[in-house]
């Protein structure tokens, strides 16, 4: 090698075998080959050391940033960047080396499957994306048992608010006890029910396999979790979160009382445990008396719009509230025509009673409201009072003269008694109240009636002291023995 003759290696000087064996090394890693570079002493071996490096690097630093330009903003740089700060956390917080796994597996799961994320159709307009979740995810929902015989609308809607997830063996995804948000449905995989025993023994309750699903009774009941769901092999999942599921049964409360009464009729399979049984039957109780309450509102305020709404949701008309009203009753109340109209042409029970006996016919009476009255009347409607007596009594003791004109119009017989046998024209006179005795006898209350000791309106009148109502009661007592004579008279000559 040029002044240089190496066949006695080892008999050179120390330094010059160094450089030359560094010489050989460097040209070696730079793969330029010998013979394009040629060095002849030692000062030329350092500087195609230097050169050569020098060019290793550059080299280097420019396929760098070609490459680094070429992979900017793809989802492995992502991947990277997300994985970096990842395991900086669990540095930093000391985690223990299983959940460390778990944690990348899942990150790296995710990363793999990253096509089903919404990031990919964010871009998508909503109509196009609704019809590709759709299709991808509308035969697994229709065969989930919780579902069964919920609307095609209800369940379309679940459908496009469905997101796609992938979890390893050996995952929790839900932990007995905790607070849930996300509802999910099985697709691919298999996941076990686990229940934990207070001395932190686990027991198997079950298996989920596809077309399954599980979250929904701690989401629909507001409780905790009951029981633990652990992957068994690699799962397939579509996860609704709860904001969005309760959203929907806002508008479809129908389909809602239908998934409850299907987590009810389920138990044996799904449920071991009676306090779940107890707090789903109440959550369904809550729920019937949250909607007729909305029910009745929207007929309360003569929202006509609201109530059809309802009505084409699945509510039932006939349901009542905490006071045994039914929609009917409030809008007869209120004097809403036309809502009264719609309820009528829907089937509702006219002569429905509340806790207090009131029938809505009754309460368009008591409130004024005419043309509601004659429009209950005119399809049948009646009072059905169970004590009209006691009831009259009590008009007349209020000394309401429009509401008893009102009742008495409708039909009602004005000899009613109360028990004392008390007819309501015994309480007009005794209170003196001559326009209740006059509305009273003009409707055809007897005179002659006795109460339970023995006496008759106008007896009562003599000791109201009343000269008006006295002569009032008297003319009346005249009028009704002439009336009784002229009838037994016609009685007798027709025999």
């Amino acid at each position: 090698m040029g002044d240089y003759s190496y066949s006695h290696f080892r008999e050179i000087d120390i330094w010059k075998r160094y450089v030359t064996s560094l010489y050989f090394a460097v040209v070696t890693m730079a793969t330029v080959g010998y013979g394009d570079i040629h060095a002849v002493n030692l000062r030329e071996m350092i500087f195609v050391m230097v050169y050569v490096s020098f060019d290793m690097v550059l080299g280097a630093y420019l396929i760098g940033n070609m490459t680094a330009l070429i992979v900017k903003g793809s989802k492995t740089e992502k991947f990277r960047d997300k994985m970096t700060d990842l395991i900086k956390y669990m540095n930093r917080n000391k985690l223990g080396r299983d959940i460390r796994n778990q944690i990348k597996g899942h990150l790296r799961l995710q990363y793999e499957s990253s096509y089903t994320e919404a990031s990919v159709l964010q871009d998508i307009p909503i109509s196009i994306r609704a019809k590709i979740s759709q299709s991808l995810y509308m035969p697994y929902i229709e065969e989930v048992p919780l579902f069964k015989g919920c609307s095609g609308e209800f369940i379309n809607q679940i459908v496009i608010r469905l997101h796609e997830e992938f979890f390893l063996p050996g995952e929790v995804i839900m932990e007995q006890g905790n607070v849930v948000d996300q509802l999910y449905f099985v697709c691919h995989g298999v996941l076990e029910v686990v229940g934990m025993g207070e001395d932190g023994s686990e027991e198997i309750v079950s298996l989920l396999q596809p077309n399954s699903s599980f979250g929904e009774i701690s989401i629909l009941c507001n409780i905790p979790q009951p029981y633990t769901i652990r992957v068994c092999e690699l799962c397939r999942l579509l996860r609704l979160d709860k904001q969005s599921f309760s959203n929907i049964l806002e508008i479809y409360f129908y389909d809602g009382r239908r998934i409850l009464n299907n987590i009810l009729e389920g138990k044996e399979c799904s449920l071991r445990d009676k306090q779940l049984e107890s707090d789903i039957s109440f959550h369904i109780g809550k729920q019937e008396a949250e909607l007729a309450f909305r029910v009745n509102s929207a007929a309360y305020h003569g929202d006509l719009y609201e109530l059809k709404g309802f009505v084409r949701a699945g509510a039932d008309l006939n349901k009542t509230d905490y006071d045994g009203r039914s929609p009917l009753h409030l809008a007869a109340s209120r004097g809403y025509e036309d809502i009264t109209l719609f309820l009528i042409q829907e089937g509702v029970d006219i002569n429905l009673k509340d806790k207090f006996g009131n029938t809505p016919l009754l309460e368009a009476i008591k409130y004024g409201h005419e043309h509601v009255a004659s429009l209950l009347v005119k399809e049948g409607a009646g009072l059905s009072l169970d004590d009209p007596g006691s009831f009259l009594c009590l008009i007349i003791s209020k000394g309401d003269s429009d509401l008893l004109k009102r009742i008495l119009s409708n039909g009602i017989d004005p000899n009613s008694k109360d028990y004392d046998h008390r007819t309501p024209l015994h309480v007009a006179a005794s209170e003196g109240l001559h326009i209740m005795a006059k509305l009273l006898l003009e409707a055809g209350a007897s005179v002659f009636s006795k109460d339970r000791w023995g006496k008759t309106p106008l007896d009562e009148g003599r000791m109201s002291g009343n000269k008006n109502l006295i002569r009032l009661l008297e003319d009346a007592k005249s009028a009704q023995l002439s009336e009784f004579s002229r009838n037994s008279q016609e009685v007798t000559g027709i025999a």
